[in-house]
């Protein structure tokens, strides 16, 4: 099995996570999953990504803009998520 570190998606995760879902992070850490939850979102992201890249590029994007839309369309499912209630943007 190889093992896997975080990327800037997975970094970029942590960084939004714990300003903005603290608890979630404070819960993730109490069961020692933290670095579990943000590798997934990293690859899920990852995974999204290629498809809606390939996606777009057959539809006649060029590379910066399939990649942009890609990204602008799966950033908020896992990494960049809600602001906890009562957490300030």
């Amino acid at each position: 099995m190889t093992e896997t570190s975080l990327t800037q998606y997975g970094l970029m995760a942590e960084r939004h996570w714990r300003q903005f879902r603290p608890k979630m992070v404070r819960r993730l850490e109490a069961q020692g999953k933290l670095e579990e939850a943000l590798l997934e979102a990293q690859e899920r992201t990852i995974e999204e990504m290629e498809t809606l890249y390939r996606r777009f590029k057959t539809e006649g994007l060029t590379e910066q803009q399939a990649e942009t839309q890609a990204w602008e369309l799966t950033r908020e499912k896992y990494i960049l998520l809600e602001p906890e209630p009562g957490v300030a943007l």
